[in-house]
């Protein structure tokens, strides 16, 4: 769901910036008072596990289409809203940045679509209620919870990426058509992002409860792993996933470029039918920021520069960003003095024993 410059009117790239802008602001604000410093390794290592996640697109059967883990409702049920928002803002910065995937001009439209919905109304709206219901089993809820939210929180986001295409006055698109393929489409892909984010919170739930947001008092015993080994798994599993998993990654168009683009060459749909050389909006600001992700952008569309086909490119593209998403997130809650310590120390020792 990643928007391209060439979606948006700077106008609305600027707005959605100043939406994004203010979430980030108020979710800095709610950290500064949170003072659970086990959550420090956990951003790092759930930022990582969400970049790498996002590396492995999955076919939607019978389309042409795939799609991909989009993390907020995950990270927000293992870090809360505010500390799962700003975990987002790190993963996508460093896709636009460094691997040119999602332009930089929308960035702020792709932080508000993938991250806002996901951390905030899926949070609020759907995770929280869920778990403090009284109705089955601690694991069910999970289940619930994360597939009822993502496919809520895809819902939002692809009819904002509609919305904004539409108010960017992108005449090649009707609101119309763009709807009717859109909300579908990502109606599947938050199915699948529904199951696997509910198969790593069970996962989490079996082996370290204290970690996840809103459980239960009968949930918070010390779980069959501590803290540390916990979170080595994940980070293992961030490695292989994006080391490996990466490799394997359907080679479909996700389901906003299927949209746009449709799958023709592998006898599917035109769809839109636009022509992916030409079409959009074209403006200063966005040849601007081009330019600013052709220097910044060391692995262009996760691979290596001029060398496409190497599949090693791939593979080095999930470790490094993986490597730098989870240093950047633990740098910017040290730097910003999140999850400061409680006064009576020791807490966190004897949790993680």
């Amino acid at each position: 769901m990643h928007m391209a410059d060439a979606l948006l009117a700077p106008a609305v790239a600027a707005t959605m910036y100043a939406a994004s802008g203010a979430a980030a602001g108020i979710s800095v604000r709610q950290l500064k008072n949170d003072t659970n410093i086990e959550k420090l390794p956990v951003m790092g290592v759930m930022a990582a596990f969400v970049f790498a996640g996002q590396m492995i697109n999955y076919t939607i059967p019978g389309t042409g289409s795939s799609g991909h883990l989009c993390g907020g409702m995950m990270l927000s049920a293992l870090l809360g809203p505010y500390g799962g928002f700003l975990s987002m803002i790190v993963v996508l910065t460093i896709q636009s940045l460094f691997f040119a995937d999602g332009g930089l001009m929308a960035l702020g439209a792709n932080v508000w679509n993938m991250a806002f919905y996901g951390c905030f109304i899926g949070y609020f709206l759907i995770y929280r209620p869920v778990m403090k219901a009284r109705w089955g089993n601690t694991r069910l809820r999970l289940i619930v919870a994360s597939v009822a939210g993502c496919i809520l929180t895809l819902q939002l986001g692809a009819l904002s990426v509609c919305i904004e295409t539409f108010a960017s006055g992108i005449s090649e698109l009707p609101l119309g058509a763009f709807l009717a393929l859109m909300q579908p489409i990502h109606l599947a892909v938050g199915l699948v992002e529904g199951f696997i984010t509910a198969a790593v919170l069970v996962f989490v739930y079996e082996t370290r409860p204290s970690l996840l947001e809103v459980v239960g008092k009968e949930d918070t015993a010390p779980g069959r792993l501590t803290v540390k080994n916990t979170l080595i798994l994940l980070a293992v599993a961030a490695l292989l996933v994006g080391g490996i998993g990466s490799q394997f990654a359907s080679s479909h168009p996700d389901g906003l470029e299927w949209t746009l683009f449709g799958n023709a060459e592998a006898g599917y749909s035109d769809n839109m039918g636009l022509d992916e050389e030409s079409y959009g909006v074209h403006s200063g600001a966005a040849d601007a920021a081009a330019g600013i992700q052709e220097k910044t952008s060391f692995l262009p569309d996760y691979a290596f520069a001029g060398d496409e086909e190497n599949a090693l490119g791939t593979s080095v593209s999930g470790i490094v960003g993986s490597a730098i998403v989870a240093g950047l997130a633990v740098c910017l809650c040290v730097l910003g003095g999140f999850f400061r310590k409680k006064k009576p120390t020791g807490t966190f020792s004897r949790q993680t024993r």
